[in-house]
């Protein structure tokens, strides 16, 4: 029995019982039963029918429902899954075959130059690496958003904190942007780049004290993630260890947002802001 029959039969069955019953009992039962009576039957006939027919009906109906939704969860099980296979190939797999071909280049360079060269082009792509299982494994925690009203996952503001919490120095954090401003997608690029600056303060700054501020609307928000350590003395981009934040940069430029690093009043901050017209 298909799941519109059901329906049809629920809204359908009360109405005949009730029309059979009177047209019955107005031909034939008059004589029989009293009109004040026959109204006394009419619910209870429709109250009996209701808890026979009508229950098993219901039970069939919520059977095929429990059925459809547990098809839709496989269904968005799978696709996360290809989502994740295609990301695995796209950028695990690819990158770790660059990898091993550079590694065997330097294997034979002699110009000490190029040997330096190439070993922080092996390094920015291990950091890559690194960055798409993290990519991955932040993807899976988002289901698509048909789905995503009924998850229980932890909001934006609570992984923040659990990313404030792996670093050994303290990180004070004011988020004052709705869960809401933000689609899937931007929960997951902007909790990496929070986590990227967050690790970057604890390895490289020699900072005492982190700050994480957020505050915005929809469409237009800013964070930035402050520290008390050694600041910049020059261009940050310039130095050959700054892969991190020239792919947290590239990153924030992908969705459209701006970024900036500034150091001013012993305190240096970077700044991920979205305007009107971001992503």
């Amino acid at each position: 029995m298909t799941y519109k029959r059901i329906k049809w039969m629920i809204l359908f069955i009360p109405t005949l019982t009730v029309g059979i019953w009177e047209y019955v009992r107005h031909q034939f039962l008059l004589s029989y039963i009293s009109m004040d009576l026959g109204n006394w039957l009419t619910p209870l006939l429709v109250y009996l029918v209701s808890v026979t027919l009508l229950a098993q009906l219901f039970s069939v109906l919520e059977k095929i429902q429990s059925e459809l939704q547990a098809e839709r969860a496989q269904k968005v099980a799978l696709e996360e899954r290809e989502q994740l296979a295609k990301e695995l190939h796209d950028g695990i797999s690819q990158s770790l075959f660059l990898l091993s071909v550079k590694a065997d280049r330097l294997e034979y360079t002699e110009d000490r130059a190029k040997f330096e060269q190439e070993l922080y082009k092996i390094r920015k792509t291990v950091h890559e690496v690194n960055r798409y299982v993290r990519q991955a494994i932040a993807n899976l925690k988002y289901v698509p958003t048909s789905e995503a009203d009924s998850a229980p996952f932890a909001t934006l503001q609570e992984q923040v904190k659990q990313v404030a919490g792996e670093v050994l120095i303290p990180v004070d954090i004011r988020w004052e942007i709705p869960e809401e401003a933000f689609s899937p997608k931007e929960k997951v690029e902007l909790l990496a780049c929070i986590r990227e600056a967050v690790v970057n303060i604890q390895k490289h700054a020699r900072a005492g004290k982190g700050w994480i501020e957020a505050q915005g609307t929809f469409g237009e928000w800013k964070v930035e993630i402050m520290d008390d350590g050694r600041g910049f003395r020059r261009n940050p981009f310039e130095s050959q260890g700054s892969y991190g934040l020239s792919i947290l940069k590239e990153r924030a430029e992908a969705m459209g947002w701006r970024f900036r690093i500034r150091t001013e009043q012993e305190r240096t901050t970077l700044e991920l802001q979205k305007t009107g017209g971001g992503a």
